[in-house]
């Protein structure tokens, strides 16, 4: 995939505030801190596309961004939307703020009709996370599509990325038939950032054949 453009839309404070749902949407979420800015910046080849912070909690509100694509250089282009979604289970915010948080996720994850796949964003430098498993738990309850990606790859030794990895997919094993697509990244190498546009341009594609 080829991205032509890329543009910040608008920052919404709740999913029925969001930009008509004509396009296919990919949507970002990850704990605070796990490097969501920073990939979407990688994917998007704009170094200050999504706002980066040293601050847990920095993004607060639903971002969408309007990105044109095309398979080739020259090829048919697709318009579609890159959203970046607070991050959950940052403890150091107010419980209101961090229900008002939640629940903003969880109806725009549940309510937009047009959300194609959601990238879920796991630090590969740990251990499995309760917090990460249980919102992994409950998109699968509620049937969402998926994929994992692990991030910062390249902040720990490549065995110890693959270990946690395992570590991961094993608890998802203890209740799941089929495990999720995972793609583990690094956004200073730009370690699969091919793969999760892969996804995106596959689903694009089948979403042009239907309107056909």
């Amino acid at each position: 995939m080829v991205i032509k453009n890329a543009t910040y839309l608008i920052s919404s404070p709740s999913w029925e505030k969001c930009p008509k749902p004509d396009r296919p949407e990919y949507a970002f979420i990850g704990r605070s801190n796990v490097g969501k800015s920073s990939l979407i910046n990688m994917l998007c080849q704009r170094q200050s596309l999504a706002k980066t912070s040293s601050t847990p909690g920095k993004t607060q509100m639903i971002n969408h961004f309007s990105i044109e694509s095309s398979k080739k250089e020259k090829g048919p282009k697709y318009n579609w939307y890159l959203v970046d979604l607070p991050g959950y289970g940052y403890a150091k915010v107010a419980q209101k703020a961090r229900k008002s948080w939640s629940a903003m996720i969880e109806n725009y994850i549940a309510g937009r009709e047009n959300l194609m796949q959601l990238f879920v964003l796991i630090d590969s430098r740990h251990k499995p996370q309760a917090i990460d498993m249980e919102f992994v738990m409950a998109l699968g309850r509620w049937q969402i599509p998926f994929t994992l990606v692990f991030t910062k790859s390249d902040k720990e030794k490549p065995g110890v990325v693959e270990r946690n990895v395992g570590f991961f997919l094993d608890e998802l094993r203890e209740s799941w038939q089929f495990l999720p697509r995972v793609i583990i990244t690094s956004a200073t190498k730009k370690k699969g950032r091919d793969e999760v546009l892969e996804v995106i341009e596959t689903i694009n594609e089948q979403f042009e054949q239907q309107l056909r």
